[in-house]
């Protein structure tokens, strides 16, 4: 059982004594030397693998270049890889499903940043000052009845 404190000042040794652990990432590969990341954004899911390799990426079974052929989303798909400096290290495979193709950039982002944390730990300050490990959790508004949309009424008209 924990120890019992007699003062304000064995308080705060015991707070300094906790505050000092940071918190240990470990590394998370599976027997084939992969590692796995589920990344979201609006209804979009991205299944991400990451392994070492030469750097192909494939999505749903195709090339990066045919599933994502506008350049901005390619673009939005290779930050965390172009900050770390891990461009063609590693063999991207993705499964992606929901939302719009912005929406599935955002999710594959996502899970891509938290494959490389979980392949090489100490890689997680750099893309968590960036905010590539957070989930952006921005959604479509649901629309509500008695309204044309979410929030628009409809047209006023005084006959």
């Amino acid at each position: 059982m924990a120890e019992t404190l007699q003062s304000l000042a064995d308080l705060g040794q015991a707070n300094a004594a906790v505050a000092n652990e940071a918190p240990v990432h470990v590394r998370k590969v599976d027997a084939l030397n992969r590692a796995y990341a589920t990344g979201k954004r609006k209804d979009a899911v991205a299944r991400v693998y990451i392994k070492p390799g030469s750097g192909k990426i494939v999505i749903n079974e195709r090339p990066v270049e045919v599933y994502f052929a506008r350049p901005v989303l390619r673009m939005i798909l290779n930050q965390p890889l172009e900050l770390t400096n891990r461009v063609d290290q590693f063999d991207v495979t993705v499964t992606v499903a929901g939302g719009g193709l912005s929406g599935q950039a955002g999710a594959v982002r996502h899970g891509l940043s938290k494959a490389l944390t979980y392949f090489e730990p100490e890689l997680r300050a750099i893309l968590k000052k960036e905010g590539f490990l957070t989930r952006d959790s921005r959604v479509v508004e649901r629309k509500k009845y008695g309204r044309a949309k979410a929030r628009r009424s409809f047209q006023f008209s005084k006959r």
